[in-house]
């Protein structure tokens, strides 16, 4: 009994260390649960910022990360002054506020007209179809819209002919390209990017809906001073969120797309850096850039949150 008394002292005795050992000892199965995640974070988002510093040198893959010439900032001059510079910011720019300020209204429409659906067969059955785009690839999409817009055999461009009109190559037309690439990502992403509202409208009060019934509220009056109010949390959330990767217009999505004579509409940041960086082996003037992105997409964090908590009263942090 003394030998259990001493090696188990009573937390008032125990030391701090002692007590963050018994508590991390207590939840070993969560802390096992979460081992995998951090060490993910660990080795693809934190140890790649060691190597970061290439940005800042001449790298040569045979010196090394350590042994390869400093040249300061050359790199960031060089990409600022470069023809390329304006193209691929209007490119980025464009195409990421355009995804966002057209594609955010319609999730929160969805979502809305799910909840607010008295048919619970319909609303499952609306999610299911709204959600399985989402997981398609976007070579499966790229070959989707190749059906539905190709200038000989597509349905869309049949129906442009039988109406009297041209054919239209939009998959390679400039004029119609940024299109394509916008309304192709909401059609896809919509029904999962209104998973979050949904989420944020199941957790409102049923009790203030039936209090607004009783008070004679119509429908529309509940989705307004009910149910918008209580997502707002959630749609400041996600346009923080979003406007963090501002400068991340969808990699994947744009190098399926995109070909040779829409490069002066379609191509982004992320493309040209891979280009440069992985066909090219400019190491260094991809990284720069990478870092240039990080640092835009943490200030227009810090700004929006800042906008958020002055005129919504709520922000990220």
């Amino acid at each position: 009994m003394t030998n259990v008394i001493r090696s188990a002292p009573p937390a008032a005795r125990r030391s701090p260390r002692q007590r963050l050992l018994a508590r991390l000892w207590r939840h070993r199965g969560l802390y096992l649960m979460l081992l995998p995640g951090l060490l993910w974070f660990a080795l693809f988002r934190y140890w790649p910022l060691w190597n970061a510093q290439i940005a800042f040198k001449d790298f040569q893959p045979v010196q090394g990360v350590l042994n390869s010439p400093w040249v300061g900032l050359e790199h960031f001059q060089a990409f600022f002054s470069s023809f390329y510079f304006s193209q691929l910011m209007t490119n980025t720019l464009l195409i990421s506020f355009a995804k966002l300020l057209i594609g955010l209204p319609p999730a929160i429409i969805l979502a809305i007209a799910i909840h607010e659906s008295t048919r619970k067969g319909l609303a499952r059955v609306t999610q299911t179809v709204t959600y399985l785009p989402h997981f398609l690839s976007w070579v499966i999409v790229f070959g989707i819209l190749l059906a539905m817009l190709s200038p000989g055999s597509g349905l869309v461009n049949k129906g442009v002919i039988a109406a009297g009109g041209d054919a239209v190559s939009f998959l390679t037309d400039p004029g119609a390209f940024r299109a394509v690439v916008i309304f192709s990502d909401i059609w896809k992403e919509t029904g999962w990017s209104a998973i979050l509202f949904l989420a944020a409208l199941i957790g409102i009060s049923p009790s203030l809906y039936e209090a607004a019934e009783v008070d004679g509220a119509t429908r529309w009056q509940r989705i307004r001073h009910i149910s918008l109010p209580g997502m707002l949390d959630v749609i400041v959330l996600v346009t923080l969120l979003r406007l963090g990767h501002i400068l991340d217009a969808g990699f994947y999505q744009i190098y399926v797309l995109y070909s040779l004579p829409v490069y002066s509409v379609a191509d982004v940041i992320d493309t040209w850096v891979y280009r440069q960086g992985i066909q090219n082996f400019q190491f260094s003037l991809a990284t720069a850039v990478g870092l240039f992105k990080g640092l835009i997409g943490l200030l227009m964090i810090v700004i929006a949150n800042r906008i958020a908590r002055r005129f919504a009263g709520q922000g990220l942090y």
